[in-house]
């Protein structure tokens, strides 16, 4: 998370990304390789992603494996 009054970087290096959301360096590499992870990109010669890019696929993740909640819970009710 940002401190108040700390600009956020939009270029995140795999570091920034694995204390940021806790996603390890090696499977982001393994992702990058695989073409599974967040869009990436070479910038003088080292690998960076744009936040919104991470952010987008996080959403992605989330949307393919989320289970339950309110509206699974309306689901249910309608095919009862």
């Amino acid at each position: 998370m940002a401190v108040v009054g700390t600009p956020v970087r939009e270029l995140m290096t795999t570091k920034d990304i694995e204390s940021e959301y806790g996603i390890p360096e090696g499977t982001l590499r393994y992702f990058r390789s695989t073409g599974k992870g967040p869009a990436s990109f070479r910038l003088a010669g080292r690998i960076r992603y744009r936040r919104s890019e991470v952010l987008s696929w996080i959403a992605d993740q989330e949307r393919a494996s989320r289970r339950g909640g309110i509206d699974q819970q309306r689901s249910v009710e309608g095919s009862r």
